[in-house]
């Protein structure tokens, strides 16, 4: 006895040859996962669209990629790489970027992006897409291409956050969402009230125009916090 219908015909063993026939009954097809405002049975990988972020990182944990893709129709039409921790790790993001653009997401699942926390990423946010579990699963028609851009901000620099601190001398803030920290300001208690930074981003637009960096760089200069309240005032790199 055929173990199953012709057009599913294939090898069996000797035991499932003798087994008697049982047709399948309801079909059980795919739950409906949220993408972009709609409710999709996804059984095609051109099913599947959103835009998501994910982190990622490498085997001996030294470095992490934060990767944001946006995804129409099964097929990567906006990435955005950002890595923090390793230097070689951002030219891995340079050949990442040129290689996920135009794959669709199981091609870029199974592809090579050079850095092992990209390739984590890209699993995760993998995961993400294929259970409608998206940052637009509800939101309709998704987002246009060009909006993981919208991440960076103004100045187009990711958003990092940089601090040290020792048991000895305390907490030193180098740099964070706002800029690149030139002095932090302390209370008569010597506890950090603020900060003084410089935005990088919005700096070198400013010099990129033709502006002198003497100018370029007053112009960017802001304060955080109670900073003008500060009885002492120091360079986090020097003091």
């Amino acid at each position: 006895m055929n173990c199953c219908k012709e057009k599913y015909a294939y090898e069996c063993s000797h035991e499932v040859q003798r087994m008697t026939y049982v047709a399948k009954g309801a079909k059980h097809g795919p739950s409906p996962i949220p993408e972009e405002g709609k409710w999709v049975k996804s059984t095609q990988i051109t099913d599947m669209s959103g835009l998501t972020h994910g982190i990622g990182w490498c085997a001996p944990q030294q470095g992490t990629c934060k990767l944001t893709l946006n995804v129409k129709k099964g097929v990567i039409e906006e990435a955005l790489i950002e890595t923090i921790g390793c230097s070689g790790m951002t030219h891995s993001a340079a050949m990442a970027a040129e290689i996920l653009s135009g794959k669709t997401i199981l091609e870029a699942l199974n592809s090579d992006l050079v850095c092992d926390a990209i390739n984590t990423a890209m699993r995760e946010l993998f995961l993400q897409i294929a259970y409608g579990r998206t940052q637009t699963a509800f939101s309709e028609g998704g987002l246009p291409i060009g909006s993981g851009m919208e991440d960076l901000g103004k100045g187009l620099r990711s958003q990092v956050g940089t601090m040290y601190s020792t048991n000895t001398k305390g907490v030193r803030y180098l740099e964070m969402a706002e800029g690149y920290v030139l002095e932090i300001g302390l209370d008569e208690k010597d506890e950090v009230i603020g900060c003084k930074f410089v935005h990088l981003g919005k700096m070198m637009e400013a010099i990129k125009k033709g502006i002198s960096h003497k100018e370029a760089f007053e112009e960017n200069v802001n304060s955080y916090g109670r900073f003008d309240e500060a009885v002492k005032k120091i360079d986090p790199r020097k003091e």
